[in-house]
């Protein structure tokens, strides 16, 4: 009886504290942040949406950051598409615009954005995505690169503003299906932090109002 009460016991709290940290993180990524007028050596767009583009290339238009990374971009897709996506003009998107073909996920946009960073010499960047994949991708991009400042700048998806998302089907799974995935990034993160002498990766508050997706 002991040991079926303390296994009851166990799950019961453990799942009283997911639920308790997934209300936290569906309330986070909701929040609407503090508008402000942030610059950066760079900008990362981690790819998703076409609007996380656009809004992106809107922040190198604004020179809030020297070069835009766009990562985790589709073989199938050439810069021609990617172009007419963005909304820049050609010649700024010639210059100043890299593609990164590499990253099949969050780990691999986290490595790709690194490589990147290394070799322009980057130390702070921005990152554009969507508001319910900004913790994980903040997670992977610390874990990759503990000594660069990172400036999330979230799009909202249209799914997402709707503010009473426990009442949206299709919002809820969303949140909960991001939450799952961003736990172990969690983790990984903590791990890869206790393993190493601490630097401290700061994650600034937000660059701008969600945009919508």
């Amino acid at each position: 009886m002991g040991l079926r009460r303390f296994i009851v016991g166990f799950v019961g709290t453990t799942a009283a504290l997911l639920a308790f940290g997934f209300v936290l993180f569906a309330n986070t990524v909701m929040r609407e942040p503090e508008v402000q007028d942030v610059r950066a050596d760079g900008i990362v767009v981690l790819t998703g949406g076409q609007t996380r583009i656009s809004e992106a290339a809107r922040l190198l238009e604004d020179n809030r950051g020297q070069r835009l990374l766009i990562s985790g971009v589709n073989q199938k897709i050439g810069r021609p598409s990617l172009l007419k996506i963005s909304g820049l003009d050609e010649k700024t998107f010639n210059c100043c615009v890299d593609l990164g073909y590499a990253a099949l996920n969050t780990i691999g946009n986290a490595d790709e954005t690194r490589r990147w960073a290394e070799a322009l010499g980057y130390d702070r960047l921005i990152v554009v995505t969507a508001s319910y994949h900004m913790p994980r991708s903040l997670a992977e991009l610390a874990r990759e690169m503990p000594n660069i400042e990172l400036v999330p700048h979230p799009v909202a998806p249209d799914v997402l503003r709707r503010k009473v998302w426990w009442l949206d089907s299709t919002a809820a799974r969303l949140l909960a299906s991001e939450y799952l995935k961003f736990l172990p990034a969690a983790v990984r993160l903590a791990v890869a932090r206790g393993m190493t002498p601490w630097q401290a990766t700061s994650i600034t508050a937000s660059s701008g109002t969600p945009r919508k997706s």
